[in-house]
């Protein structure tokens, strides 16, 4: 069951991260919050996850789609937001 208490949290988490990754000009500093991701996925919400990668196995976790995957996923949960 996916619950209200789950989509925010992920929308502030993921919403948060991604504004600094947006604007970094440090490739640690981007890797550091996609890894940051990547361990907040492993715990988060599975419903959750499935639904914002649309099944996707690898959502949120690959480099070369990450800015991407996170621009859906922060679109996806501000539309599911009470």
């Amino acid at each position: 069951m996916i619950t209200k208490d789950s989509i925010e949290a992920a929308y502030c988490f993921f919403h948060q991260k991604y504004q600094v990754y947006a604007f970094s000009n440090s490739d640690k500093q981007k890797d550091d919050i996609e890894y940051a991701i990547s361990l907040y996925v492993e715990q988060m919400n599975s419903e959750l996850y499935k639904r914002l990668g649309n099944g996707r196995d690898e959502f949120l976790l690959t480099h070369t789609r990450f800015a991407e995957d996170m621009q859906e996923a922060i679109k996806t949960l501000s539309q599911l937001l009470p």
